[in-house]
């Protein structure tokens, strides 16, 4: 399952970087870097760490059987995220990471209560203070009017 997982990963960063390499350009018309910088950069990344990581997947030989209760973790976190998604929408950016990852951290790194609430707050806020005030790029808008 998990090769097959890296093939996905692996397509899907593919087609990122060639919509990055075809649709966006690399430099603007003073000569400053464009917005296909940034994709292209992160597009080239993927394909080549996923591309390491499925070649370490196949050298490590047959997958173990998979654990009946693992299903239960791939529901939550596809709740999670679907939740995420609705959050984004209706509260912003800021307000849904913290909340996602709380729940996240919460659900999968159950008895550490200090170290995912240090995460819940830093994680979000360097993200924001780095979207919002060295890239000078907002975060998703919300439906929501919330201060920030």
């Amino acid at each position: 399952m998990r090769i097959a997982f890296l093939f996905f990963i692996l397509a899907a960063s593919v087609y990122y970087t060639y919509v990055a390499f075809v649709d966006l350009s690399f430099l603007t018309r003073s000569g400053r870097l464009g917005p296909g910088f940034f994709p292209r950069l992160v597009g080239l990344s993927m394909v080549a760490f996923t591309i390491w990581a499925l070649i370490d997947a196949l050298r490590e030989g047959p997958e173990p059987k998979i654990d009946s209760n693992s299903w239960s973790d791939v529901l939550k976190l596809m709740a999670l995220g679907l939740g995420y998604a609705i959050l984004l929408r209706l509260l912003g950016g800021f307000p849904a990471t913290v909340i996602y990852l709380g729940l996240a951290l919460l659900i999968m790194n159950p008895g550490k209560y200090l170290q995912n609430a240090i995460l819940t707050v830093v994680i979000p806020s360097a993200i924001f203070l780095l979207f919002d005030g060295l890239l000078n790029a907002n975060m998703p808008p919300a439906l929501l009017n919330l201060p920030f």
